[in-house]
């Protein structure tokens, strides 16, 4: 059974010692948010969580930051904080991952190897 094929958006942001990554909903809701700041984070993101990538843009492997990272890049460690700044002032990127098939029976042993 085929499995991913689904859309990922997120905001990323360029800082001056990491880069930052939040996962959103959409296009379409971070903007009327941007518009509307009424609309609350929770409508807009996409599990409350920043991510950083190690200075490997965003294709880097995604740790969490760390409240001693965001301290440095925004002066608190307050999330809600970081995360407004990230959404305010970051380029939303969205991508599509693709398709793949699992295993579908194991004991035949890995996929991709002749007997």
């Amino acid at each position: 059974m085929p499995r991913a094929n689904e859309s990922t958006s997120k905001v990323f942001y360029k800082g001056n010692s990491e880069d930052f990554i939040v996962f959103v909903d959409g296009i379409q809701i971070l903007n009327n948010w941007r518009k509307d700041r009424s609309i609350p984070l929770a409508d807009v993101v996409n599990g409350w969580k920043i991510f950083v990538t190690h200075k490997h843009g965003t294709q880097g492997i995604l740790d969490g930051a760390s409240k001693g990272i965001l301290e440095s890049e925004f002066g608190t460690s307050n999330e809600d904080d970081c995360i407004i700044k990230i959404l305010e002032n970051g380029d939303y990127q969205s991508s599509v991952t693709k398709e793949r098939q699992g295993d579908t029976d194991v004991s035949n042993g890995p996929v991709g190897i002749s007997r």
